[in-house]
């Protein structure tokens, strides 16, 4: 019976560790939420991050480790809302400001008060990528103003940033809705 060598086990064990982690599996992935889904419990069940996990004092012994291993990333707390705008425009919709007032209850509920949270504006690739990029940042923007202006957000904890065309949901469909949107990110205290 052939045996596979100890270095050889190590180098497939690191790669593979590497491939997973590099795989789309392992980054991170949204929570989208459209139309009734946007409720202030869907919103605070996709933008409360998951709690950190207990440490103990352990020893921990093997064999041979040195290879490592490596964990799979967390994934932030996020939720993807198919906030609506005018075409080639920041401005918002009444069906989008129904939904910011959901997301404003979310956001003043005790179990997010601790929390700051990215709010970052998308587009779909039809266009300019540097205007794509603006048009992005300035609904973030919006979205960002509103929720202070109109529910009493406090400023320090909304950043706006514009994603621009990059990061697509629905590859297969470049001009799809979901392309056209606004993620709410939860940073960790």
């Amino acid at each position: 019976m052939r045996t596979t060598p100890r270095p050889a086990l190590k180098l497939v064990a690191t790669l593979l560790a590497a491939t997973l982690c590099a795989s789309p599996w392992a980054q991170e992935s949204t929570t989208l939420l459209k139309g009734n889904k946007v409720t202030e419990a869907n919103l605070l069940d996709a933008l409360t991050p998951e709690p950190a996990p207990v440490l103990t004092r352990s020893l921990k012994v093997s064999r041979d480790n040195s290879a490592g291993v490596l964990a799979a990333p967390k994934k932030k707390a996020s939720a993807s809302l198919l906030i609506t705008f005018e075409t080639n425009s920041a401005e918002l919709t009444s069906n989008a400001k129904q939904q910011l007032d959901v997301v404003a209850a979310a956001l003043k509920n005790d179990r997010l008060a601790d929390y700051t949270f990215n709010v970052e504006g998308h587009a779909d690739p039809r266009g300019n990528s540097d205007a794509n990029m603006l048009l992005s940042q300035q609904r973030a923007e919006s979205v960002r103003e509103y929720l202070m202006a109109q529910h009493g957000i406090a400023a320090d904890r909304l950043k706006a940033e514009g994603k621009g065309d990059t990061d697509l949901l629905n590859k297969k469909v470049v001009a799809a809705p979901e392309n056209r949107r606004v993620t709410i990110v939860t940073n960790q205290p």
